[in-house]
C-alpha cells in the first residue's frame, strides 16, 4: 500500500512537471480561445448525433421483434395495434404524418408494409444521423487540427526569432542538427498534443458523459456490467504511461543525436570522399540507425502490449453486455433492442478509451519535447542589445585592456589588448596561427563581450551602441567563406533590400570577381550549391569581400580572406579596395606580410598580446616577430620560384 501511494505520488509529480511544462502554450491557446471553444462546440454536437444512432438500431430491432410477436396473433384471426416506438412518434409528430402505428392490423401482408415503411424511415433517419455527424466532425477538424497548425507557425516562428537573437557561443555549444531537431521534430510533437490529443481528450469526455448518461437512463444494472472491465483499462494506462514517457525520451534523444551525425556528415561531404572514408561514414550511421531502431522497438514493445490489452478488455465489456442484457431481456427488465444498443455504445467507446493511451504518449512525448523548446527559448544571449538609438559611426576604434576567454574551451584569447584605431585608417593585423588575430576582429562586430577592459566606437562604449545599427555599419569578412544557396547575383546584394545590377556588377569588380562570373553560363544568375560548392575558395572569398563592400560600411574588417588567393589576385583585389572611400577605416587581418604591408599602421599579436606596433619599415627596423615573418614569406616566395 505505501509503495502504490509513493508511486501514485511520483505519478502525481511528473503529471505536474508535464503540465508546468505545457503551460507556456497557453499563450497561444488563449490567441486562439474562441475557435478552441467552437471546436468544442462542435465536438459536443457531432457526439449528440452520435448517441442517437443506436437508439435507431435499438428502435428497429425492437419493431421487428414486435412484428413477430404480432404475426403471431394475426394468423389466429385477431387484429393489432403495435406499439409506435417513442422515436418514431417523435419523427411523425415532427413532421406531422399519419403514424401506421396507430392503425389496426388486420392481415400479414399490411404488417410486413407497415414494417417495411418504418423501417426504411429508420435508415433514413440513421442515414441524416449520421451525415450531421460527420458534418460536424468536419467542422471539429477544421477548427482545432487547424488551430494546432496555426499555433506550430507561431512557434516556429518564435523559436527561429530567438536563435537569430542568441550569440556566438550559443552556436559554439550547440550542434546544428540539435537545433535543427527542435524547430522540427519538437515542434510537431507539440503540435500534435494541441491538436489531436486535445481534440481526442475532449471528444472522450463528452461522448463518455453522453454515452453513459443514455445507457444509466435506459438500465443502471446493464451499464455497470459493461463499464466493468474500463477501472482495469485505467490502472493499466496509469502503469504503462511513465514506460513510454522515458522511452519517448530515449527516442527523442538518440533522433538529435542522428540529425547531428547526418547533417554532419553532408556539410563535410569533400572531406569524407577526399579521404574515403563513405565505407567509414555509412558504418557509424549504421551503428547510429541500430541504435536508434533498439529504442524505438522498445518503445513499440511497449505500444504492441498495451492496445491489444484495451481492446481485450473493450471486448469483455462486450461480452458482460450480450450476456448480463440477455438475462435482463428474460426478465422483461430491458428490450430485445436495448443490447445492441449498449454494445453500439459500448464499441462507440472503444477508439476513445483505446485512444487514452495513445493520448497519454502524445502529452508526454509533447511535455518532453516543449521541456527542450523551454530550454532554448530561456537561453538569454551574453550579448545584448538593450540600445535602440541610432548614431552615426564615423569609425574611430579603441581597445581598453581587453581581456577574453572562451567559455567553451577555456583557451584565453586576448590578454590585456590596448589599440587606437583612428576614422579612415587602414591597419593591417598579423601573427601566427591561433594568436588571437580572428578573436579581436569578432570583438570589433562584438559577436562576444570582452571578460574585462571596454571596447569604445568613437569614444562610445560598445555595449551602449544600438547593434543593429552598428552592424549595418560594418563590413565584415570572415575567414570561413560562406554563401547561402542561391544566385550570385543575391548573395553579393545580401545586405540590400534593394538593388540593382550595376551596383552589384561594381562590387564584383573591386573584388576583382567579374570576369570569373562572366565566364560563367548564366553568369550572375547562377544558382549556387550548398555553401558554394560549386565554385573554389578563392571565386568564394572574392564574393564574400564584394556582399562585404556593397552595402559602402564605414568599418570593414578582412579576416584572413585573400588566403586562397594567387599573388596576383590579391594585389589586385588590395589596389581596389585602397580606392574605396577614404573615410572608411579598413583592417586586414592575415599571416601574409604581402597582405597588410601597406597598411598605414600594423599590430603584431602574438598568444593574445599586442607584442609590436608601427609602420612596415618601422617593424623591419625592429628585427623581432614581423621581420621573422617577412622573412619567412620571402623564403617561401623564393622556394615557389
Amino acid at each position: 500500500m505505501v509503495i502504490f501511494v509513493l508511486s501514485l505520488d511520483h505519478k502525481i509529480n511528473t503529471f505536474l512537471s508535464f503540465m508546468k511544462e505545457l503551460g507556456y502554450l497557453n499563450q497561444y491557446i488563449l490567441k486562439y480561445k474562441w475557435m478552441m471553444l467552437l471546436g468544442v462546440v462542435f465536438i459536443i454536437i457531432s457526439n449528440l448525433f452520435a448517441v442517437w444512432s443506436p437508439k435507431v438500431i435499438q428502435q428497429a430491432f425492437d419493431i421487428i421483434n414486435n412484428a413477430l410477436n404480432a404475426r403471431e396473433t394475426i394468423e389466429s384471426g385477431k387484429e393489432v395495434v403495435l406499439q409506435s416506438p417513442g422515436l418514431i412518434t417523435y419523427i411523425f409528430e415532427i413532421f406531422g404524418g399519419q403514424n401506421p402505428f396507430n392503425e389496426a392490423i388486420k392481415s400479414d401482408d399490411s404488417l410486413v408494409l407497415i414494417i417495411s415503411k418504418v423501417t426504411l424511415l429508420l435508415a433514413l433517419t440513421y442515414i441524416v444521423i449520421s451525415f450531421f455527424k460527420g458534418v460536424f466532425t468536419f467542422f471539429t477538424r477544421q477548427t482545432i487540427i487547424i488551430i494546432s497548425r496555426r499555433i506550430e507557425f507561431d512557434l516556429k516562428n518564435k523559436i527561429y526569432a530567438h536563435y537569430q537573437k542568441l550569440d556566438q557561443n550559443f552556436y559554439k555549444n550547440n550542434s546544428t542538427g540539435d537545433l535543427m531537431n527542435r524547430i522540427s521534430e519538437d515542434v510537431s510533437r507539440v503540435r500534435m498534443y494541441l491538436g489531436p490529443a486535445i481534440m481526442y481528450s475532449v471528444n472522450l469526455v463528452t461522448l463518455f458523459i453522453l454515452a453513459i448518461g443514455f445507457m444509466l437512463k435506459v438500465n443502471v444494472t446493464l451499464t455497470l456490467y459493461s463499464l466493468l472491465p474500463l477501472p482495469v483499462l485505467s490502472v493499466t494506462i496509469y502503469f504503462v504511461s511513465s514506460y513510454i514517457n522515458k522511452r519517448s525520451e530515449r527516442v527523442q534523444a538518440k533522433l538529435s543525436d542522428l540529425s547531428s551525425y547526418t547533417q554532419e556528415a553532408f556539410s563535410g561531404i569533400r572531406v569524407l570522399k577526399s579521404f574515403s572514408k563513405e565505407r567509414s561514414s555509412e558504418e557509424l550511421f549504421e551503428i547510429e540507425c541500430q541504435e536508434y531502431k533498439v529504442r524505438s522497438m522498445h518503445l513499440v514493445k511497449v505500444n504492441a502490449f498495451f492496445f491489444p490489452v484495451m481492446v481485450l478488455l473493450i471486448g469483455l465489456s462486450t461480452i458482460f453486455t450480450i450476456y448480463i442484457g440477455g438475462l435482463q431481456e428474460i426478465k422483461g427488465e430491458i428490450s430485445v433492442g436495448n443490447i445492441p444498443e449498449f454494445v453500439i455504445y459500448i464499441n462507440m467507446l472503444t477508439w476513445p478509451f483505446a485512444a487514452t493511451g495513445w493520448v497519454t504518449s502524445l502529452i508526454q512525448r509533447a511535455a518532453a519535447s516543449q521541456k527542450r523548446i523551454n530550454e532554448f527559448l530561456k537561453t538569454e544571449p551574453q550579448v545584448k542589445n538593450p540600445i535602440t538609438e541610432e548614431i552615426e559611426i564615423k569609425g574611430n576604434i579603441e581597445f581598453d585592456n581587453i581581456s577574453f576567454t572562451y567559455e567553451n574551451s577555456g583557451i584565453q584569447a586576448l590578454k590585456n589588448v590596448n589599440l587606437r584605431i583612428k576614422a579612415g585608417e587602414t591597419i593591417g593585423i598579423i601573427g601566427r596561427t591561433g594568436s588571437g588575430k580572428s578573436t579581436l576582429a569578432a570583438m570589433i562586430a562584438r559577436f562576444f563581450d570582452p571578460d574585462h577592459g571596454e571596447i569604445r566606437i568613437d569614444g562610445r562604449d560598445l555595449k551602449t551602441i544600438d547593434l543593429n545599427n552598428y552592424r549595418k555599419n560594418l563590413g565584415y569578412v570572415s575567414q570561413e567563406d560562406f554563401l547561402f544557396s542561391d544566385t550570385i547575383e543575391n548573395n553579393i546584394a545580401f545586405s540590400k533590400d534593394e538593388f540593382d545590377k550595376d551596383t552589384v556588377i561594381g562590387a564584383a569588380k573591386i573584388a576583382a570577381i567579374d570576369g570569373s562570373l562572366n565566364e560563367l553560363s548564366k553568369g550572375y544568375k547562377t544558382i549556387l550549391g550548398e555553401k558554394g560548392i560549386n565554385l573554389s575558395g578563392g571565386q568564394k572569398q572574392r564574393i564574400s569581400i564584394a556582399r562585404a563592400i556593397i552595402s559602402e560600411p564605414t568599418i570593414l574588417i578582412f579576416d584572413d580572406c585573400l588566403s586562397a588567393l594567387d599573388t596576383e589576385t590579391e594585389d589586385q583585389v588590395l589596389v581596389n579596395l585602397n580606392k574605396l572611400d577614404k573615410v572608411q577605416t579598413k583592417i586586414f587581418i592575415s599571416h601574409r606580410v604581402s597582405t597588410i604591408r601597406n597598411a598605414n599602421k600594423i599590430f603584431v599579436i602574438d598568444h593574445g598580446e599586442i607584442i609590436e606596433q608601427g609602420s612596415h619599415n618601422e617593424l623591419l627596423k625592429k628585427g623581432d616577430l614581423y621581420s621573422e615573418l617577412f622573412e619567412q614569406q620571402l623564403i617561401e616566395e623564393g622556394q615557389l620560384k
